[in-house]
């Protein structure tokens, strides 16, 4: 009897002790995570330096296209185009010149996914720009564009355009006429999926052998479960069935191919490049801007997946001595993934990273 209740007394200071450990991480770990300064939201495109400064002449037009799929198949899941990308790019084309118009397979309102934790100055500048705002929301039904008035098309992503874009006969219209008068075709995450049934007079895919990037399987199947069922394909999956050379980057980290007239980007991290390329395509400079706070993580994590943790610190230690901004959140959430993939060192290691650069912020501050 007393050796029995030994035995549970033990337990129950080994599991105490562990909810307290736990506990204990869980607060630690939420204090590196800096607040979000809410003024963020009320953002206006004035207050965009970028846009406001060093104004380009108007050197033509652009058409943006969005999905207008708000549920996924069969599954109830609520989807739309992703605002992030199609804010980022709009702005990009804007301060370099370009004029945007935005269209969607229906027409009008299309739906948005907003994420608040994802969106960033230049996101809320767009719901607060009343021309932006007018545009998305009587988008040009595609059937009405008039193709030859734009220079260039891209395509946001958005896990709707997986079922609206890829059968849409006028979209495969444009893109075949771009094709040929090699005009500029730029798509992003989901994008892509305009792509994919496209034939040429050859009675060849379009795609076929050319570079590109996408929404990968695993990007897809991490966040989805059940993809394979819900989507009509997975995008990496019918890329390479179509004869592309899909070129698969880092989970969640900026991956952009750039093939002649056609550029392509991985996923939403990707969007700045991908609108910058397509300026660098129609023959122009594009307008310096500087990094963004996401852009500045994106680019520790890559430098700490292909070169190492001692490089990311080194850059981390490069980035706040300047004073650069720079989303400790956005780099917890990749060890977050990697904690999801089962890959605790991972994790711990890039928790790591948010630890170190949190101190060198602070010690950055004092000076």
């Amino acid at each position: 009897m007393f050796k029995k209740y030994r035995i549970l007394k033990w337990v129950s200071i080994f599991i105490i002790s562990l909810i307290v450990v736990v506990i204990s991480f869980g607060v630690w770990f939420m204090s590196l995570i800096p607040s979000r300064d809410d003024k963020i939201k009320a953002t206006l495109v004035q207050d965009l330096s970028y846009l406001s400064e060093n104004v380009i002449p108007q050197r033509g037009k652009i058409l943006a296209v969005v999905t207008s799929t708000d549920i996924m198949g069969n599954s109830n899941k609520s989807t739309g185009y992703e605002l992030s990308e199609l804010a980022r790019a709009y702005y990009t084309f804007e301060a370099n010149g370009f004029d945007v118009d935005i269209a969607s397979p229906k027409g009008g309102k299309p739906p948005a996914i907003i994420d608040d934790e994802d969106m960033g100055a230049y996101d809320f500048a767009f719901l607060n720009d009343s021309i932006a705002q007018f545009k998305i929301s009587h988008s040009i039904k595609i059937e009405d564009v008039i193709e030859k008035d734009y220079q260039g098309i891209f395509f946001a992503g958005g896990k709707g355009a997986m079922f609206d874009f890829p059968n849409n006969k006028t979209i495969q219209s444009i893109l075949k006429k771009y094709d040929e008068s090699n005009k500029v075709i730029g798509a992003v995450c989901h994008g892509p999926a305009a792509l994919v049934n496209v034939i040429l007079e050859n009675g060849q895919p379009f795609i076929k052998n050319k570079n590109v990037s996408g929404f990968t399987n695993k990007e897809e199947l991490l966040l989805i479960a059940e993809a394979k069922s819900i989507f009509p394909f997975l995008l990496q999956d019918k890329m390479i069935q179509q004869g592309a050379n899909f070129n698969e980057g880092s989970m969640y980290l900026e991956k952009v191919s750039h093939d002649m007239n056609l550029i392509t980007g991985q996923n939403p991290w990707s969007t700045w490049k991908v609108a910058e390329s397509m300026i660098k395509q129609l023959g122009y400079t594009p307008k310096y801007r500087q990094m963004t706070d996401e852009e500045n993580a994106i680019q520790v994590l890559s430098v700490y997946k292909t070169k190492g943790k001692q490089k990311a610190k080194k850059l981390i230690e490069t980035i706040t001595q300047e004073k650069k901004p720079m989303n400790r959140a956005l780099i917890a959430k990749h060890g977050i993934i990697a904690a999801i993939k089962g890959e605790i060192g991972q994790f711990f290691s890039i928790i790591s990273l948010v630890s170190f650069a949190k101190k060198c912020e602070a010690k950055n501050e004092k000076i």
